[in-house]
């Protein structure tokens, strides 16, 4: 095509170069008729210009077309690797996702099943416990009871000064006679203070434990002693109670307040029966209570007004 071209430029520099044999003339002379340009080499030359021109528009073209293949050939490359690049991390990354998932389903089975087991235990521990805890209140109460029946024949003394010799059951029962009036003095078991650290000078003595041999010599004392409330002695004022676990004694405690204001009710009678029972009789009808509560509700319907 380059040849074409030069080719083509040369033929058209010879037809307007003019000859070696041709006269120089004046510029003010006209040229002859006979060296005037042909009619004949303008459309030539028309048409030559336009080969030309479809030439060069073909040879820009074809430059322009290979750069621009040779520009996107290598940013598709770069495009292909970049690519290839995310496809292989996602596959990679897919891999680790799958394998993590597998592992959590495994573990969430094993889970499962853990605590389908721990459920089961569960619901039999919870029925054990249902078990041993009913056996459990059941047997504290009969400890309870045990406790209380083995005390029966108990009872205690306050107000007896702090000395020697003065918690023995020689002492105890001389003491129990001179209070009390009694015939004879009452054959006591044993007799012991409180298990209470000794007290300083000048505190309160503690409180004497001593059992009765017959249970009805226990049931004389503590008649005459509610009878009597305080006793005056040797210049000591004792008191006698029954001799009560503390879960029983907190139960009886609670019927304090409703016995105080049955007091005031004019034919209401009432007592405390054993463990802590509390027993009200008005107009005949006779009723018992073991809560405090309910007593002292009842008690609000028998006073006037």
């Amino acid at each position: 095509m380059s040849g074409k071209n030069s080719k083509t430029c040369n033929t058209i520099q010879t037809q307007l170069r003019p000859g070696p044999n041709t006269a120089t003339t004046s510029s003010s002379e006209p040229l002859a008729p006979a060296e005037a340009v042909s009619p004949r080499a303008s459309p030539d030359i028309t048409a030559l210009k336009l080969d030309l021109l479809a030439s060069l528009r073909k040879d820009i073209a074809d430059i322009f077309k290979k750069e621009l293949q040779d520009t996107l050939g290598e940013a598709l490359s770069t495009i292909k690797l970049d690519l290839q690049a995310v496809r292989s991390q996602l596959a990679n990354d897919k891999a680790a996702t799958d394998a993590t998932l597998s592992k959590l389903k495994g573990t969430v089975v094993e889970i499962e099943h853990a605590l389908t087991e721990c459920s089961d235990d569960i619901t039999e521990m919870k029925t054990t416990i249902e078990c041993l805890t009913a056996t459990v209140a059941k047997l504290e109460n009969k400890c309870e009871d045990l406790e209380s029946r083995s005390r029966r024949n108990n009872v205690r003394i306050v107000g007896v000064p702090e000395g020697p010799d003065t918690c023995t059951t020689a002492a105890v029962a001389a003491l129990l006679k001179e209070a009390f009036g009694l015939v004879k003095e009452p054959l006591l078991d044993r007799s012991h203070r409180t298990l209470q650290p000794k007290p300083n000078p000048g505190d309160r003595p503690r409180a004497i434990v001593c059992r009765f041999h017959y249970y009805g010599d226990c049931v004389d004392i503590l008649r005459r002693a509610r009878e009597l409330r305080q006793i005056k002695i040797r210049d000591m004022a004792i008191s006698v109670f029954p001799d009560h676990t503390a879960k029983i004694a907190r139960a009886r405690a609670a019927f304090n307040e409703v016995r105080r204001q049955l007091r005031g009710i004019v034919g209401a009678r009432y007592g405390l029966i054993h463990p802590a029972r509390l027993r009200i009789t008005y107009n005949g009808v006779e009723k018992d209570f073991v809560s405090a509560a309910e007593a002292s509700d009842y008690v609000k319907t028998l006073i006037p007004g």
